[in-house]
């Protein structure tokens, strides 16, 4: 991509997209099209059509996605699997349809095998069952990768797909209902401090390991990517480094200054037992991730609190 060329960011108010935005902005990529969802609702096919037939952009970052923790993905699942089919249809078919000249997909970790061997290389995509709580969410991921692959392959597109591992950071979802682990722990801790919670509970045995990266991380890993990744293969953005959700919340407890003890209702799921991608492909090519966990969740918690009076309750 050149500084001029005209790039469109699917999602640009979510996390993903949001970081996008921030880095491609401060790279001096001044021809950049977002769009709000009451300006474009990426579920409608016709809407979709028109807007590609409108702006042709030349390049697509495709990062709108419904996501949500656990508890969303187990409660909605067919609004997890409709809103996102919908997405990638649309969006992909269209970038075809109007000979965009590359798009990149946000895949998922959670398209591996739920028991998938540690560290989880690109290899064992389709090589075994998925984690049930997810698998709505995952198999609306597996198409969207299966399509770009398909459309590469019969009609010579250039999609890529990557798939990153846990992200947090900037305009992340703090609502306690429907967001992913970490900044659902920043969230429960800084309320619990705010109130004088003498102890919080939280779910599972504890006993999990998740690995996270900082989202403008992630950003800067899709921007060299984009520039420099023409494979149809999936590839995957990591640190590759774990860390227990013990630990985790030990971490984020100490950051935001909480000072009550920590329950665990091991009745409650763990979700997939490891989650820790392979990230060699990506580092050999040159990229590695720079932002130190402790350092991002401190640097998050700050956007968090200048912000709370804006986040949902």
């Amino acid at each position: 991509m050149d500084k001029n060329s005209k790039i469109f960011i699917a999602g640009h108010n979510g996390l993903v997209g949001s970081a996008l935005v921030r880095l491609l902005t401060k790279k001096g990529y001044s021809n950049i099209i977002i769009k709000t969802r009451k300006e474009l609702d990426l579920t409608s096919p016709l809407a979709v059509k028109k807007f590609f037939q409108k702006e042709k952009p030349e390049y697509v970052f495709l990062a709108a996605a419904k996501v949500g923790g656990i508890m969303a993905n187990k409660n909605y699942p067919a609004e997890f699997i409709y809103h996102n089919l919908n997405i990638e249809i649309n969006i992909i078919h269209n970038s075809y349809l109007y000979k965009v000249k590359k798009l990149l997909f946000l895949g998922s970790s959670c398209i591996y095998p739920r028991e998938a061997k540690q560290p989880i290389k690109e290899e064992y995509f389709l090589s075994g069952h998925l984690e049930s709580t997810n698998k709505a969410y995952a198999i609306a991921k597996i198409a969207g990768i299966i399509m770009c692959q398909s459309y590469n392959k019969q009609y010579g597109t250039n999609f890529i797909s990557v798939m990153p591992t846990n992200l947090y950071g900037p305009n992340d979802n703090f609502d306690l209902a429907n967001s992913h682990v970490l900044p659902a722990l920043i969230r429960k801790f800084h309320d619990a401090k705010e109130q004088k919670i003498p102890a919080i509970t939280l779910w599972g045995t504890s006993q999990a390991k998740r690995e996270f990266l900082h989202v403008d991380d992630l950003a800067k890993a899709c921007l060299f990517l984009m520039n420099s990744y023409n494979s149809g293969e999936i590839i995957n953005i990591g640190t590759g480094v774990d860390i227990s959700i013990k630990n985790l919340a030990e971490a984020i407890k100490k950051t935001v200054g909480y000072k009550g003890k920590i329950l665990w209702d091991t009745e409650k799921p763990d979700g997939t037992p490891r989650k820790l991608l392979y990230v060699k492909k990506i580092n050999e090519l040159g990229w590695r991730h720079t932002i130190d966990l402790h350092k991002g969740i401190a640097s998050t918690y700050q956007w968090f609190k200048k912000n709370i009076s804006s986040l949902r309750k």
